[in-house]
């Protein structure tokens, strides 16, 4: 089954690896850690996007890229949850692993939950940059350190609760399913503000 431990490892040392300019994916291609990798690298880049469209001294045009940036990423961090699910509904029912009729899903599926340890890995090595610092008080870093504790029980209680949702649904007390995010403000078929641009425009009035 799968190892949730070496899940968290692999977010840990990741973000490690990327903060040092090493954006490598040292996984078999199609491998679930693979796909769990790529999509928790889309966090990465999601999450540095947003601490960049936050400056002071960014310009107009500089928040309007981030801010397209930061939509590209969180749709390809929302497919990507979708992938890690449709993975786990392979797994399963390559082993054959069928729910009782009444077993019940659970409220998330394990590919969210993956999502959240991952910004949990990228929360955690932030605060401890922030330990790092000299140009800040000892009020500052014993807030830090609460941050990083709190951190820490969400990441050990989260990993123990993925851990028990992966079993049960491979001893079928719960059923599995794939969540579709359906995301429409990518969608050029159903953002108004998009498909109104292809529209033809006659004295600065959009027909439709």
């Amino acid at each position: 089954m799968i190892s949730v431990t070496e899940i968290v490892e692999l977010h840990q040392s990741a973000v490690s690896r990327w903060h040092r300019s090493e954006l490598d994916m040292p996984y078999p291609p199609a491998s679930f850690l693979a796909v769990v990798c790529q999509q928790h690298q889309f966090n990465y880049l999601l999450w540095h996007e947003e601490d960049s469209a936050r400056s002071p001294d960014a310009s107009d045009a500089e928040i309007a890229r981030v801010k397209r940036s930061i939509d590209g990423y969180n749709q390809k961090r929302n497919d990507w949850i979708e992938k890690v699910d449709d993975q786990i509904a392979d797994m399963l029912a390559q082993q054959l692993a069928c729910p009782h009729d009444s077993s019940p899903l659970n409220t998330e599926t394990p590919g969210s939950a993956i999502d959240r340890l991952s910004i949990l890995a990228l929360r955690i090595y932030h605060l401890h940059e922030q330990l790092e610092r000299t140009d800040v008080d000892q009020q500052h870093l014993h807030s830090v350190q609460d941050k990083i504790s709190i951190c820490r029980l969400q990441q050990q209680e989260l990993t123990t609760a993925v851990r028990q949702l992966l079993e049960d649904l491979w001893d079928g007390r719960k059923r599995h399913r794939t969540y579709r995010q359906l995301k429409m403000y990518n969608d050029p078929a159903l953002n108004p503000y998009l498909y109104a641009s292809s529209a033809e425009s006659v004295g600065g009035f959009w027909l439709r």
